[in-house]
């Protein structure tokens, strides 16, 4: 993805895996909780690409991690 703000993705991404470690789930897990793929969370998660999810998407990471979705914004 060619993006501005791929700083700011990546962030996301590794605020996405904090919670979801915190929460002690796998990525496999958390897909299916989130009814993606395996590699989906993969690439959200991965610290060296860009990677954007909807808004929808985005709710949906939030009720699964039971965070408010501000969270995975926070510095």
């Amino acid at each position: 993805m060619k993006t501005r703000y791929k700083e700011r993705y990546i962030r996301f991404g590794l605020k996405v895996q904090y919670y979801r470690k915190l929460r002690g789930l796998t990525q496999e897990t958390f897909a299916d909780k989130l009814g993606k793929s395996w590699s989906y969370v993969a690439k959200i998660e991965s610290p060296s690409r860009a990677f954007g999810v909807s808004m929808e998407t985005l709710f949906t990471i939030a009720e699964v991690l039971d965070i408010p979705a501000s969270k995975l914004f926070e510095d």
